[in-house]
């Protein structure tokens, strides 16, 4: 979730497409308030929107998200993607247990599996693929996830990763500010951009989202001009 107004793009442009939202119904409302109130970070509605649309746009049969929280992730990518099974990670008991309420009232429990754990612990057990991974957990891992999803990814799959421009730290560090999570993804960025296997792209919308989809190995560079 973004910190404030203006901390990756200008104001007035971010408030011009915040009015572009749809408006959300009462479910996710409600968890959008839930969050705000408790100080639980759960993606931008604009960055939702996005899940949203790539659910649809791969035809997802697969998902994967790291990092539960109240489930607004889950509720999602689920609705998105109707003939989707979800597998949903978080070490927080008590979030998933309030992710499962979430869940249950938007109609998808029965295609939502909930897992409790230390991401990469789940990763190293998982060996089926997943077409699509949204990652919002730890930042400081995000390499390692990276490198981990590749191995459960066919052709093709899309990796999503959330606040890659964490509250405008990573562009522009303040002087007087030791920040790891900045300096993790200031590494980290150009490690997704660069990657042989990966096509991939950052938006400056929300607080910062990388898009990365698994290329097939024969294809050709796409660096240089065009």
């Amino acid at each position: 979730m973004k910190e404030r107004l203006g901390a990756i793009l200008h104001p007035g442009q971010e408030r011009y497409l915040e009015r572009l939202q749809p408006p959300r119904d009462a479910l996710l409302s409600e968890m959008e308030r839930v969050a705000a109130e408790d100080g639980i970070p759960i993606s931008d509605p604009e960055v939702g929107r996005l899940l949203q649309v790539l659910a649809v746009a791969s035809g997802a049969r697969r998902i994967l998200e790291l990092g539960t929280a109240i489930g607004y992730g889950v509720v999602l990518l689920a609705r998105a993607a109707p003939e989707a099974r979800v597998v949903s990670v978080d070490r927080d008991a008590a979030m998933l247990e309030r992710a499962r309420g979430y869940v249950d009232r938007a109609g998808v429990g029965e295609r939502v599996e909930l897992v409790r754990g230390e991401v990469l612990e789940v990763l190293d057990g998982l060996n089926v693929p997943f077409d699509l991974v949204y990652v919002d957990a730890e930042k400081l891992e995000y390499r390692i996830y990276l490198d981990r999803i590749l191995d459960l990814m066919p052709v093709g799959g899309t990796m999503i990763f959330d606040n890659l421009l964490w509250k405008g730290r990573v562009a522009e560090p303040p002087e007087d500010e030791d920040d790891r999570v900045a300096d993790a993804l200031r590494a980290f960025n150009p490690y997704m951009m660069i990657h042989p296997q990966l096509v991939s792209q950052i938006l400056p919308i929300g607080d910062g989202v990388g898009i990365a989809t698994k290329r097939n190995p024969t294809m050709r560079e796409l660096g240089g001009p065009f």
